[in-house]
């Protein structure tokens, strides 16, 4: 099983020492000396905890703690002050911006155990919850509520980072007539089909496949430029056309037939002070489609300005 993560930041070597030392055997311990360095690093790793000095150099722990609860992609990370502060200002402060827990210092080691362990306990249970609530019954993908979530999170990532960003849409061509002439389950046996030729055929970790609607797939290629976002959507086009849906596990009686997609693409590098955002992009990635359709389905399209 993986180990949950831990970022240590502290501007006393000692201090992480120790609590790395208390951690290193239950948990992938990862340390920074200043509050800039727990920003990157949360932003890079997404660890499941932080454990936050208050008193730094240059950046303090409020200032820190700050940032990250603003940012889309950290905001969720538990974060739990140590400090050598003892007054109950300190402690409400720490608090009211977002912390999860505090502990003082001198700290025990036993005491450090048992609120990481917390908060840890937390976030799996909370994870677990959401789980339940983000994956599309049917096809056993994301669905797209939580899609949105990760789409924000990846055009933050993309903003800061500069890179390119791929949209891509598959719509599933003439869906009502293939509904209507083959019924609700052949339906189903279709969909959950076509969501795993897509799935299938994203090679990455980063990469995300979605159920968008009825007969709508959305995928998020990270770091993406156009070109290669039109070979992922024309091999997936491709396999999809070639299939022949024959067999539902459940059922075990889907009458052969095949069906097509149509499929609407657009890249964007997100402009740091411009107005386009990631609901901007699903726009025009919907246009795309548009422009498949009216093409006569089952192609690759990419949005025009």
């Amino acid at each position: 099983m993986e180990k949950s993560s831990i970022l240590i930041v502290d501007d006393e070597a000692m201090n992480i020492t120790a609590i790395s030392q208390i951690l290193r055997h239950d948990y992938t311990v990862y340390v920074e000396k200043d509050g800039q360095g727990c920003i990157d690093t949360a932003m890079e790793l997404k660890p499941d905890l932080i454990l936050l000095d208050i008193l730094m150099p240059a950046m303090s722990g409020f200032e820190v703690i700050e940032i990250l609860k603003k940012n889309p992609g950290t905001k969720d990370i538990p974060i739990i002050f140590v400090t050598g502060l003892n007054n109950t200002q300190d402690e409400e402060r720490g608090f009211i911006l977002g912390a999860a827990d505090y502990i003082r210092k001198p700290f025990s080691a036993a005491i450090v155990k048992l609120r990481v362990r917390n908060q840890i306990q937390i976030l799996n249970q909370t994870r677990m919850i959401q789980n339940l609530t983000s994956v599309d019954p049917l096809t056993e993908i994301f669905n797209r509520r939580y899609f949105y979530t990760l789409l924000e999170r990846e055009w933050c990532r993309a903003l800061r980072q500069q890179t390119p960003v791929s949209l891509l849409l598959f719509d599933i061509d003439n869906f009502k007539e293939y509904s209507d002439t083959y019924g609700h389950m052949q339906t189903d046996a279709v969909i959950k089909g076509v969501s795993q030729i897509i799935k299938s055929n994203l090679y990455r970790a980063i990469d995300i496949v979605a159920r968008w609607d009825d007969k709508e797939f959305a995928v998020i290629l990270p770091d993406t430029v156009q070109p290669g976002a039109c070979i992922v959507a024309e091999k997936i086009r491709s396999a999809v056309e070639k299939h022949l849906f024959q067999i539902d596990e459940k059922s075990g009686k889907v009458t052969p037939s095949h069906v097509t997609v149509s499929v609407g693409i657009h890249t964007v590098i997100p402009e740091r002070h411009g107005s386009y955002d990631f609901k901007d992009l699903i726009s025009d990635v919907n246009q795309a489609v548009s422009f498949a359709k009216e093409a006569g389905c089952n192609r690759v399209c990419t949005f025009m300005h």
